[in-house]
Order: C-alpha cells, then structure tokens, then sequence
C-alpha cells in the first residue's frame, strides 16, 4: 500500500468499531425516556438487583484478595515441585470458558457432587449450599483469586534483593517483613487490582445465570437478559443496559486512574533467600494457605475431566446436537477470531504511522484507545443494544449467528490490541528505514518482513480471540434459538435441567475444542521457530 493511503486501515477498522457500538447505544438511548431512572429506583425489585450486584461484587472482591495476599506471600517464599506448573494453571483463570468452570464447580459442589458423596460416605446428610449467593461467590473466587495472586507475586518479586538482604541482617521476622517490604508493594497495587475484580464480578454474566437460583441473586446484566428474553420489556431492558453501561464506564475510568505499572525485576534479578523462609510458623501458614487455595482452584478442573471419563460417555458423544453446537461454536470462534484480528491490524497499522513518521503521539493513543472503547461495554448490553436496533428491520433470530460473531469479535478486540501493540511497533521501529532505503513496500513488505516477525504475536491474538468466544455466553443467550446453539449455551441448558452426563459429555468437548484451537493456531499459524 502506497505510504500516502497509510490512514485507510485505521479508518475502516475505527469506522465498524463506532458503526458497531454507536448503533445499539442510539437504540437503548432511544428507549430511555420510556422508563425513567426514578420509576427504576422506586421499584423494590429492581433495587435489590442493584443492591446485590453490588454486594456481591465486593464481597467477591474481598474474599477473592483475603486469599490472594497470604497466597502470594506463600509462593514467594515457598520453592517446590510443580511450582511453574501451579502457577501457569492460574492463568487458566483468565481464559478458561466461565461455563466450563461453572461445570466444574457443580461437579464438585452440586447436589450429586464430590463433596456430597463425602459426606454421604461419612454419614453425613449433605447440606445443599451451592446455589445463591454462595454458588456465585465460590465461581468468583474460583476465577479471581489465582488473577489477583499471579498478579501481587509479581508485586512481591519486584521487591530489590538488596531489601531482602538488609532485613536479614536487621533481623526482621515474618511479621516484621510483611509490615516493611511486602505491604507497601502490596497496597501500592491493591487499588487497581481491586477494581479490575469487581469490575470483573460487577459485570459477570454466566456465573449468576447458572449459580444465581433465582430472583433474589439476580444482578443487573442477568435482569437486562430477564427482561428483554422473558418479559420482552425493551424500555425496562434499554434503561437497565444503560445504567450498566454508566456504571461499567465509570468502573473503568476508576481503574484507569488506580493502576500504576508494576515494575519487573531485572535481567540480573534473583529470587531471594527470604530470612523468614525457614521459620516454623510461616511454613505452617504457607502450608494451611496453599492446602485451601488448591482445594478451591484444583477439584473443578480435575472434575471437568474425570466427570467426562465415564460409562456413558460415548452415547452422549454421539448426540447430534452436540456436534451441531460443535460446529456452530468452531464456526462463530473462527469468524469472530479473524474479524478482531483483522480490525486490530488495521488500527494498529495506522497508529504505529502517526506515532514513528507523524510525531503525533496523542493521535495515536487515542485511536488505540477507541479501539479499546468496547471495555466500557458489557456484551450483554452490546447484544442488547443490537437486538433493540435490528428487531424492526429484520428477524433477529434468523441472524443470531452473524450477530454472535459481531459481538464476540468486539469483545475480543482489547485483547488482540494488548497482544500485537509493542510487537507491530519494535517492527516498524527496527526496519522502517531499511525498508525505504531498499524500497520494499506493500504486498512485499508484508511477505518478507512483517509477516515473519509477526507471525507469532498474531497467531497469540487470533487464539485468544478464539477461545474468548468459544467460551461465550453472553451474546448467545440473547440470540440463541432451536437453530442456533453454541457449546457453553447447551451446556448451560444440560446443567440447569441437571442432566450431568450430557453436560460432562458437553463439558468435555468444549474444554478439547478451546485449549485444541488454542494450541493449534499457535502452533501452526505461529510456527515453531516464529520469530518476535
């Protein structure tokens, strides 16, 4: 491409990204004066479901910290076998399908779960605790704690040696130690983090769908999907998406204006020998923490595989609407996987010019940073807005595959951008001016330079995008019907009608179809001895 059409990509990629986003937001602000937010507060029930997306939100928080911090103090001071491994399975967390998870716990925690058939075996009647308020927090917790305590290890090792050597020869003991050198770098990373886990929770869809119980655990995101699904209120579903939609915006900014970058230690950096690391009672501590973090984090996922090794596995394995879901997931992932790379590529294309050739480094961001627009925008109040827009104009079920697409392609975006920003530029910064000074441009440029270097990091981005939106759940339970069904959808319609071999059966081929595609686009796409 000629260097004077070096704004076209940016522009077509930010114009369907607004096109996109400014619709549904047109159509839900179109509802509004319908329903006014003082008829939404003067309505008891309405209120509760905001009272408890709140309550439990931080209460999530709290629990899912309360763990974190003695956790990561744990693996700090603590070496042993199957450490990198231990720590590499909390990064599942991040991207392990929520419904898959939500599985898990069931497997464990349900009624007919692990944890029942303990007690049953000890002649202890089971006590059903799952569902409700505890269900929701048990999956918060799940999801968050190993986030927050990868993430303050971090804050932990960055810590100089040189402090770790000077408290030794002061003497400090355990409580000394955390009072002087952990909290400090723990509490200087507590407030971003903590607004990143109530956003997370704030927003949390599949979770209270499937562990919620009822109306008295009901959050605003699963009230939007009641009302427009159930009760076909488009006022009452346009305003409640708006309000989550102020909320989530201002959740962010929050955040946004709370993190500070946590600075890595350096190449020469070691992992000190901590003066504590041997007292009796810190391994004691370590030990007990650990022994309950495991037992939270490790049974659902050795369940979603030991539930799938049954009997009768292969009968369900030949259900035909499994593979159907099957094909409709691999179909939708597949499509929304190349829509976010491709959108990304284009942005990126263009900021990388206007920051290196243009000097214009505020432009740049801030085509980034619109890029990244859709945080502020929960998928259920995307899909919606997108329901509200298309429903005079067409019939919106006949296009919920196109409409799943879309949305999971939007809600990847940020994800895809964070994975291929500093790589496109480190390209452009390193062989931009050997490029113009050989007169290597366009198609040729790409083949012989941009793609071999970039082959990896976009390979990471369509993967990620892919597995985000195998694992959705959101856009499909609004768009979903007889004839279109995604895996997390039949898997959550198995586990609410507690038919447990078919949703171990479901389970089992969604987590093979997520890690599968996962793996496989890095390694094909990215190649073996792809270069960064």
């Amino acid at each position: 491409m000629p260097v004077r059409w070096w704004w076209l990509p940016g522009a077509v990629s930010l114009s369907l990204i607004l096109l996109l986003i400014t619709g549904p937001i047109g159509a839900l602000l179109v509802q509004v004066p319908k329903f006014t937010f003082t008829d939404l507060l003067a309505d008891s029930y309405l209120r509760h479901v905001l009272w408890f997306s709140f309550y439990q939100a931080g209460l999530s928080t709290l629990l899912s910290l309360a763990l974190a911090i003695p956790l990561a103090r744990a693996l700090s001071r603590r070496r042993f076998l199957g450490r990198s491994l231990l720590i590499k399975l909390f990064g599942l967390s991040l991207v392990l399908p929520v419904i898959l998870a939500v599985f898990g716990i069931v497997a464990v925690h349900g009624r007919q779960g692990w944890v029942s058939q303990l007690l049953m075996a000890l002649g202890v009647e089971p006590v059903g605790y799952l569902y409700g308020l505890n269900g929701i927090l048990l999956a918060h917790v799940f999801f968050n704690m190993p986030l927050a305590a990868r993430i303050l290890l971090q804050t932990l090792e960055a810590i100089p040696e040189a402090s770790w050597r000077l408290a030794g020869q002061l003497g400090f003991r355990s409580h000394h130690l955390f009072r002087w050198l952990e909290w400090p770098a723990i509490r200087a990373a507590l407030p971003a983090l903590a607004s990143l886990i109530f956003m997370l929770c704030f927003t949390s869809f599949a979770t209270v769908m499937a562990l919620g119980g009822g109306p008295k655990s009901t959050t605003l995101e699963v009230a939007i999907y009641q009302a427009l699904r159930f009760d076909f209120d488009l006022p009452l579903a346009g305003t409640l998406a708006l309000l989550q939609l102020i909320l989530c915006g201002g959740f962010l900014l929050l955040q946004h204006w709370l993190t500070r970058p946590i600075q890595p230690a350096g190449p020469g950096h070691r992992q000190p020998d901590r003066p504590d690391k041997h007292h009796l009672g810190a391994r004691l501590t370590d030990t007990l923490v650990m022994l309950l973090s495991l037992s939270l984090f490790l049974p659902p996922l050795l369940a979603i595989v030991a539930a799938g090794i049954n009997p009768k596995l292969w009968p369900a394995l030949l259900s035909s609407e499994l593979w159907q879901a099957t094909l409709s997931s691999l179909k939708i992932a597949l499509g929304a996987g190349l829509l976010s790379v491709l959108l990304t590529l284009g942005l990126l294309t263009s900021s990388r010019y206007l920051r290196l050739h243009l000097q214009k480094t505020g432009s740049a961001a801030l085509m980034e940073a619109l890029g990244s627009v859709i945080l502020v925008l929960p998928a259920v109040v995307l899909s919606t807005g997108l329901f509200i827009l298309l429903r005079g104009v067409t019939d919106v079920f006949s296009l919920g595959t196109i409409l799943v697409l879309l949305v999971n392609g939007l809600m990847a975006l940020p994800y895809a951008l964070r994975a291929l920003q500093l790589p496109m530029e480190r390209v452009a910064r390193q062989h931009d001016r050997l490029c113009a000074s050989l007169g290597i441009s366009g198609l040729a440029r790409i083949h012989q330079v941009e793609w071999p270097l970039l082959r990896k990091p976009i390979a990471l981005a369509l993967a990620l995008s892919m597995m985000l939106s195998v694992g959705d759940l959101s856009a499909i339970a609004l768009f979903g019907s007889q004839h279109l069904q995604t895996l997390p959808w039949l898997l959550y319609q198995q586990l609410g009608s507690y038919r447990m071999e078919q949703a171990a059966a479901t389970a089992l081929v969604l987590l093979v179809l997520s890690m599968g595609l996962f793996i496989l686009t890095e390694r094909v796409l990215g190649g073996k001895d792809a270069r960064t």
